[in-house]
């Protein structure tokens, strides 16, 4: 009982698992940023073979390339109430953006930062996209892990309002991954 004499609800299990879900996505998230601060900022990086998985940049490419079409075809799908497919496709996305990652630590643990060669507008511009592309990209990790939750647990009006914003930027992520890679494979 509060002091000021409101009384509080007691928290119910729902909320009380909220709050624990809550804690491991953030606890996830963290452990993913922190990986990739890591791997390009604060490894010693001296002695890498660059010729190593260089065939992976055209792997993690065309991962984004599949979680972005999943994700369009899956809210099509969704829109034609067709929830079994929508969820074959969401799962596709996810695991298509999950391999990715892991394939992004790798190459990028074994070759290192990749600097944009370009001068001038294009490397302006490139600079640009690439700063969305991270900042919406650290953002979306917790998002896609809370629409999951939701829809695994069948919560599903929390899951199509988080989605309404998870979609659009998982989709912009995914689509500038892409642009990325063409970016920099045009300049060298």
């Amino acid at each position: 009982m509060a002091t000021d004499g409101l009384q509080t609800a007691p928290a119910s299990p729902e909320t009380a698992n909220d709050k624990n879900l809550y804690l491991a996505v953030a606890a996830i998230s963290a452990v993913a940023l922190a990986a990739i601060t890591y791997v390009l900022y604060l490894r010693d990086r001296t002695g890498l073979d660059t010729g190593r998985l260089a065939f992976m940049p055209v792997v993690n490419a065309s991962l984004n390339a599949v979680a972005a079409a999943a994700q369009v075809m899956g809210f099509i799908a969704i829109r034609a109430k067709k929830q079994n497919l929508h969820r074959a496709l969401m799962l596709t996305a996810f695991l298509s953006s999950a391999l990715f990652f892991i394939g992004y630590l790798a190459y990028h643990y074994v070759h290192g930062d990749t600097r944009y060669p370009g001068t001038g507008a294009i490397r302006a511009a490139y600079l640009g996209l690439l700063l969305t592309h991270v900042v919406a990209s650290i953002a979306l990790v917790p998002m896609v892990l809370m629409t999951l939750f939701y829809a695994v647990k069948g919560r599903f009006s929390a899951h199509r309002k988080l989605a309404r914003f998870t979609l659009p930027t998982w989709l912009y992520v995914s689509v500038t991954g892409v642009l990325v890679f063409v970016m920099l494979r045009s300049a060298f």
